[in-house]
């Protein structure tokens, strides 16, 4: 009964906000009139999937695709009811072909292919040791995500350190680095990044344009990581040495097809961006173009054939699922409905019900304030999804991919970093951040918890960030 008077309160605060119900043009929901109810939705998707699995995990476990759903109806009913079904239906297969199905073929793909890479063997967790292998993890989060980083190189991180009385900061630095910060530096390594580059913005510009930022970061954490592993391993030398659960012996490496096939997914997104034959499919009135098609379609081709080419036992040996990957999808079509209403109203920039937070991230003479854009996407990341949260920025900032590449290069650098550095900041902000955690944890590592982690990453990073915002963003 609570649940539904809640709604029907929700549903008056919407109606009441709309402020017309004119007929719209397919794919045009009107943003400018919508009110600030319509967000809504979007705020409780986001909530839901930060609170979840921390306040009831199992629930959240067995439903998170019916939460999903349920956010995403709060958005299409009163939509096709106040807009109009042709509006509705244009808006959310804008929004399907063209943002969510080639994110999640992504995410899809390098998830199998990562996931048919298998590094085994051990190392000893000396402070150099250590600090090469979070440098490794690092670099290859650029190239098969953060979230593929991850999978391929906790478990040698931790078998390497499995020996040691003091280990709980190594993971703590590679969830820092590998599952974070390693990604940003093009639209394969982080999701943010890729819906910048599905909405327009060159491969290499994040490259070239996050490098400085990305190299200080990872340079200051790579200094500070081995100096604190240093005194922490000196201090186990005069203690009795612990029994070493997986003794040291070489490494191997298994899956090796799949670096050939990780190799084929940078030349389809490379390839969708430099082929322009100028063929287009409409579709509703939405225009899908061939060489975006043909890139889904090869990313979809390699994953197969990474599932036919992959031996059984090295998808066993990195404890391989299809749950992950199930999860992202579902959380994520709620998502992408959810922020249909908040996207168009950041579109109308001034004129929509956003025009105080456009004001908020402006100068008094009405350029961007990237110290405002770096640390509102940042905050923001740190406990809600950051795809999204770049999204609304970057909506926010205007939207046009050719203005933030140029003359709004500093404000789109500062959305991208905060979206991507941020998510280092807490547990749930990045996807591969809780995995990483689970899996230490299943190994015995004593893990912080959820503010015992925000302690370290409040201390390391936090300062960190606050150098780079006087450094690169003033």
């Amino acid at each position: 009964m609570a649940l539904t008077i809640g709604l029907m309160r929700i549903g008056v605060v919407v109606a009441g906000c709309l402020a017309s119900s004119a007929v719209l043009a397919a794919g045009d929901i009107g943003g400018a009139t919508l009110g600030v109810a319509w967000a809504l939705p979007f705020a409780g998707m986001l909530l839901s999937i930060a609170l979840g699995p921390v306040l009831f995990p199992h629930l959240w476990e067995l439903n998170y695709g019916k939460f999903a759903a349920f956010w995403a109806m709060l958005v299409l009913v009163p939509l096709v009811l106040f807009r109009g079904f042709d509006p509705t239906l244009g808006a959310l297969l804008h929004t399907g072909l063209l943002d969510y199905v080639p994110f999640i073929i992504l995410l899809f793909a390098l998830f199998t292919i990562a996931g048919g890479i298998l590094i085994m063997g051990n190392l000893h967790g000396t402070p150099a040791t250590n600090t090469v292998l979070l440098a490794i993890g690092t670099v290859l989060a650029s190239f098969v995500g953060t979230t593929g980083a991850s999978i391929i190189m906790i478990r040698p991180v931790l078998r390497a350190n499995d020996s040691r009385r003091h280990n709980v900061h190594v993971v703590v630095f590679f969830i820092f680095l590998v599952s974070n910060i390693g990604g940003s530096l093009t639209p394969l390594g982080d999701p943010p990044l890729f819906l910048g580059f599905l909405r327009g913005v060159s491969f290499f510009w994040t490259t070239t344009h996050l490098l400085p930022e990305t190299a200080f970061a990872v340079a200051a954490l790579l200094a500070l990581f081995f100096a604190l592993d240093s005194w922490l391993y000196r201090k186990e030398e005069g203690l009795p040495p612990l029994k070493d659960p997986t003794p040291d012996r070489a490494i191997k490496l298994y899956g090796k097809v799949n670096i050939a096939l990780l190799g084929g997914v940078i030349l389809a997104i490379l390839m969708s961006a430099g082929w322009k034959p100028g063929i287009v499919f409409d579709v509703r009135g939405i225009q899908v173009e061939l060489q975006n098609l043909v890139r889904d379609v090869i990313l979809l081709a390699l994953a197969g054939i990474s599932l036919k080419l992959t031996p059984g036992p090295v998808r066993a040996g990195n404890e391989f699922s299809w749950g992950p990957i199930k999860e992202v999808a579902k959380l994520f079509a709620g998502i992408f409905v959810c922020m249909i209403p908040v996207l168009a109203m950041l579109q109308a920039g001034r004129d929509g019900a956003f025009a105080s937070l456009v004001a908020l991230v402006s100068n008094p003479d009405g350029s961007a304030n990237t110290v405002a854009y770096f640390w509102l996407t940042g905050i923001l990341s740190s406990f809600l999804d950051n795809a999204p949260t770049y999204l609304v920025f970057f909506q926010l900032a205007g939207g046009d991919p050719v203005q933030l590449m140029t003359t709004g290069a500093l404000t789109l650098t500062a959305i991208s970093a905060g979206a991507v550095f941020m998510g280092a900041n807490s547990y749930i902000g990045n996807a591969p951040n809780f995995m990483v955690y689970a899996i230490a944890k299943d190994r015995k590592v004593a893990m912080p918890s959820f503010f015992g982690y925000m302690l370290w990453s409040g201390a390391i990073l936090i300062p960190l960030f606050l150098l780079q915002t006087v450094i690169f963003f003033r």
